[in-house]
């Protein structure tokens, strides 16, 4: 017997909803959570769709990551209309798995991410996640666990990241070190050496500043497969001005988000170059931007790297994959760079079926979260249920 479980992510890039529906083995009732195995890597993907958020509810959540008049009411309104998103995702991958809701054990749901500040102000900091749970269970009369990242926070970790865990269940190699890369708005690194251990850490912008002047200078959601990226020329001095931003030099743990990396601080990088750089250059520049942040990254904390694997959005943008494999090259580094589709995991599925497996471990009342990655003072159960 095996069990079903959706996952469901909505990313700082603010493209849209991710859904999966996978299966893993059934665990039994009869043990107790200390004796039940840890939820594992051998699962089977059912069901997986993605739903692009109307430009309305973007814009909405977008300016909920800043201070704004009525700010309390709006939000709870964008949570309200995440939620019926969701719902909305989960009726099509049950559709299309021709599963009924009843088969499904439970809901991992991200929520989106509209504030993270971990650790500060108070000594604890927060995390935000703006998702009605309730009306989620309510809608798709399944068990819903969302809420992921605050247990971490409380317990003085950085809520942030939590793909780690699941990228060393599916992707740990005992013959070589490898690392995945997953660049979602947010650039994260999960390290998984040969001989054990796991380290992770958000590693610098991934694709939302170079959305952001996409949008900003084309109309455009993204540049598509990095194509006006790739006939730009790289500002080197406005690429080492962006470098030496503090964050990249700060050792793990550490996480970041648009609280940070968001249009005031490429716009103030801009200003600080100087002379006006075009268009298209400042856009190849961001892109190498996200390359080198996370190869130097790499190279700093995991220099006996043997492979990279590369998820989330950008393993789509053919520019961003160049550059990652030439900046590895150039170094003489002997790292060969993938998309995790050669693992038999598609990119674009990652970090959903990480939720889903995320809701598996609340489940099994399994820890989800890594100390050495958050920070945290110890592992924790993480989520909150709202019951079908």
């Amino acid at each position: 017997m095996r069990e079903f479980y959706i996952g469901l992510m909505s990313g700082t890039s603010l493209d849209g909803v991710d859904g999966v529906l996978a299966q893993w083995p059934a665990q039994s009732p009869a043990q107790s959570p200390a004796q039940r195995p840890a939820p594992g890597s051998a699962f089977a993907v059912h069901a997986f769709t993605h739903r692009p958020f109307a430009p309305p509810l973007r814009d909405e959540l977008l300016a909920l990551n800043w201070s704004g008049a009525d700010e309390i009411h709006r939000a709870a309104l964008a949570a309200n209309a995440l939620a019926r998103e969701y719902a909305t995702v989960v009726a099509a991958l049950l559709e299309q798995a021709r599963v009924g809701a009843a088969d499904v054990a439970a809901i991992g749901a991200h929520g989106q991410t509209v504030r993270h500040r971990p650790g500060e102000f108070d000594g604890t900091g927060y995390t935000v996640q703006l998702l009605d749970g309730a009306l989620l269970a309510e809608r798709t009369h399944i068990d819903v666990v969302c809420d992921l990242r605050s247990r971490d926070v409380a317990a003085g970790g950085q809520g942030a990241p939590l793909v780690p865990a699941f990228h060393a269940a599916c992707l740990a190699d005992r013959a070589a070190d490898v690392a995945v890369l997953n660049v979602g708005g947010i650039a994260n690194l999960t390290l998984l050496p040969a001989a054990g251990g796991v380290r992770g850490f958000d590693c610098g912008p991934g694709n939302l500043l170079m959305d952001l002047w996409c949008r900003r200078q084309r109309g455009q959601p993204y540049d598509a497969d990095g194509a006006w990226a790739a006939g730009g020329q790289i500002d080197q001095t406005l690429l080492r001005h962006w470098l030496r931003e503090p964050f990249f030099d700060r050792a793990p743990p550490k996480s970041t988000g648009r609280d940070l990396f968001d249009a005031a601080w490429l716009d103030a990088g801009l200003a600080a170059a100087g002379a006006a750089t075009p268009a298209q250059d400042v856009m190849a520049t961001l892109a190498e931007l996200t390359a080198r942040s996370a190869i130097d990254a790499l190279r700093r904390h995991a220099p006996s790297t043997t492979r990279l694997w590369v998820c989330g959005g950008g393993a789509f943008n053919a520019h961003l994959m160049r550059r990652l494999a030439a900046l590895t090259a150039l170094a003489g580094d002997r790292v060969s760079v993938a998309t995790t589709a050669a693992a038999g995991l598609p990119p674009d599925q990652v970090e959903a079926l990480a939720f889903a497996w995320l809701a598996r471990c609340f489940v099994a009342r399994r820890p989800g979260n890594l100390p050495a990655v958050t920070g945290a003072v110890g592992p924790r159960v993480l989520g909150a249920l709202y019951p079908a």
